[in-house]
C-alpha cells in the first residue's frame, strides 16, 4: 500500500493519445490502463466534484461550471468557494480516517477554502480601475509569496484566452514539485488543463492538438522527475484521470436568442450594448459547452420553453423537471429545463440579435460576467483587436453524455492491479484513491 498518491486530472486525454506521449506511455506500461467514463454533464467542475466526492450532481450540487443563485438573481461563473460542494471530499475523508494523512490540491476548481492541508489556485486581484493583478489563493496564505519569489507570478494570461498555452501548465507542475519538496503530502491532486485549448480551438485531431500532446508530455516528464526526487525512496503511486474527451463540432445553438425571439427573455439597454435582464426575463439559459440549464421564472412557461427546443437541430434531449433524474441532475440548483446537445453541436450564450448590440464584455476575455462558458475567448480578431463574435470558430466541444468509445477517457496507474476491471466511472476515482490508504 503506497504512502503517497499523485492524481493528475487531465481534460481532453484520449486512450489513443498515449501512443504520442512517451512519458505517459511509460507510466501506462507499469499498470493497466482502462476506460474512464465521465458522468453527464461532462464538463470541468461537475466531473472534478464527481471524482473527489464519489457522488453525482444530485448529491454534491455542482450542476455546471457556474451557478445561478435564484435568491439573489445572480450568476456566478468559475469563482464559487469550496462550500458549493455539498459532500465530503477525499481530503476530508482522509483526515477523518487519520488526521496525520496530508493532502494538497493544485488548481482544481472550487478548491478555495477546501479541507486540504495545502492549496494553490488562481485568484487574480480585481483592481478598482478594472485591471487585474496576478495572484493565487494559497494555503498557507504566505506560500504564494514564496512561489512567486522562486518561479515568478503564475502566468494567468496563458491559463485562458487567446494566449493560452503550455506555460500555465508548466508553472502548475513546477509549483507542485516545489510544494512536494516542502511538505511531501500523502495525496496530491493536480489539474493540468493544457489539452483543453487546441482541441476546442482547432479540433481534437488538428495539428495543433497533436502538438499539444507533445508539449504536455514534455512537462509531465519534468513533473515525474521532480516528484520522484521530492518523495525520494517513498515512490508515489501515479494516477492519471481523463476528465472527458473533446469531440469535433460543426454546429452551434443559441438558446438565449431562441428564448428572446419567443418573448421570454428580456434585455436592458446599457451604454455599451444589451445586457441580460435576469429580473424581468421569464426564462433564460446558462450555457455550458454541450448542455445548458434553462431557468424558467414563470412556471406556466416551462412547457412552452421545452417545446421551443424539442426537435431543434443540435439538440438531442430536452429534459423537464423529473426527467432530469435520468442524468442525476435533479438538484434544486439545476434549471427547470436542461438542454443536451448532439455530439457535433455546442451551445453559445449570445442573446443579442445584431452584433452591434452585443455588450462590451462580449468582445473581451471575461469569464465571470458572461452567463455561460465562451470558448470563442481563445480566438482573437486582429482587425478589431478583440475577441470575435463568431461562435462557428469553435471546432471542438464536450459535455454531452458519453454514447460511444470516442467520448470515454482513460485512467492510467503506475502499478498493476490499480484499478481493476475494464472500465470505471468518474465517481469511482474517489474510492480508488481512498482504497490506497486502507479506507
Amino acid at each position: 500500500m503506497p504512502d503517497h498518491v499523485i492524481l493528475l486530472s487531465v481534460p481532453g486525454l484520449r486512450k489513443q493519445d498515449i501512443a504520442a506521449m512517451p512519458t505517459l506511455a511509460r507510466l501506462a506500461e507499469q499498470g493497466d490502463p482502462m476506460n474512464l467514463v465521465p458522468s453527464f454533464p461532462c464538463v470541468t467542475c461537475p466531473v472534478q466534484a464527481n471524482m473527489i466526492t464519489g457522488k453525482l450532481p444530485r448529491e454534491h450540487g455542482v450542476v455546471a461550471n457556474g451557478f445561478y443563485w435564484r435568491d439573489k438573481q445572480e450568476v456566478e461563473m468559475w469563482t464559487a468557494w469550496n462550500d458549493c460542494i455539498q459532500r465530503p471530499q477525499i481530503w476530508d475523508i482522509l483526515h477523518q480516517h487519520d488526521p496525520s494523512i496530508t493532502s494538497a490540491v493544485w488548481f482544481a476548481l472550487h478548491s478555495k477554502g477546501c479541507g486540504a492541508d495545502t492549496i494553490c489556485t488562481p485568484a487574480p486581484i480585481h483592481n478598482p480601475d478594472g485591471s487585474e493583478s496576478l495572484w493565487c489563493y494559497t494555503k498557507p496564505t504566505e506560500m504564494y509569496g514564496a512561489l512567486g519569489d522562486t518561479l515568478g507570478h503564475f502566468p494567468l494570461q496563458h491559463f485562458w484566452g487567446p494566449l493560452a498555452n503550455i506555460k500555465s501548465t508548466a508553472w502548475i507542475c513546477d509549483s507542485a514539485v516545489w510544494a512536494a519538496r516542502e511538505s511531501r503530502p500523502n495525496f496530491f491532486y493536480i489539474y493540468l488543463p493544457h489539452l483543453d485549448y487546441a482541441a476546442q480551438k482547432f479540433g481534437p485531431d488538428s495539428e495543433a492538438a497533436h502538438r499539444a500532446l507533445a508539449e504536455l508530455d514534455g512537462v509531465l516528464a519534468k513533473l515525474h522527475t521532480g516528484m520522484e526526487d521530492a518523495y525520494g525512496a517513498e515512490t508515489p503511486l501515479w494516477l492519471v484521470a481523463s476528465e472527458y474527451t473533446i469531440l469535433p463540432v460543426n454546429h452551434v445553438v443559441y438558446p438565449n436568442r431562441v428564448l428572446r425571439e419567443a418573448g421570454l427573455l428580456e434585455v436592458s439597454n446599457q451604454a455599451d450594448g444589451e445586457y441580460l435582464d435576469l429580473k424581468n426575463s421569464r426564462a433564460w439559459t446558462l450555457v455550458d459547452h454541450q448542455f445548458a440549464h434553462v431557468f424558467v421564472a414563470d412556471p406556466t412557461a416551462i412547457e412552452k420553453v421545452a417545446a421551443l427546443f424539442r426537435g431543434r437541430e443540435g439538440i438531442a434531449e430536452v429534459l423537464v423537471g423529473p426527467e432530469r433524474e435520468k442524468y442525476d441532475l435533479d438538484h434544486p440548483r439545476a434549471g427547470e429545463v436542461v438542454l443536451v446537445s448532439t455530439p457535433n453541436s455546442w451551445q453559445a450564450y449570445y442573446w443579442w440579435l445584431s452584433d452591434d448590440r452585443a455588450p462590451g464584455f462580449a468582445r473581451t476575455v471575461d469569464i465571470h460576467r458572461k452567463p455561460g462558458y465562451d470558448p470563442v475567448e481563445m480566438h482573437f480578431d486582429m482587425a478589431t483587436k478583440s475577441i470575435p463574435l463568431d461562435a462557428t470558430l469553435v471546432a471542438g466541444s464536450h459535455g454531452a453524455p458519453p454514447r460511444d468509445e470516442s467520448q470515454r477517457g482513460v485512467m492510467i496507474a503506475s502499478q498493476k492491479g490499480v484499478p481493476v476491471g475494464q472500465a470505471m466511472a468518474d465517481t469511482d476515482v474517489c474510492e480508488l484513491v481512498l482504497r490506497q490508504f486502507g479506507i
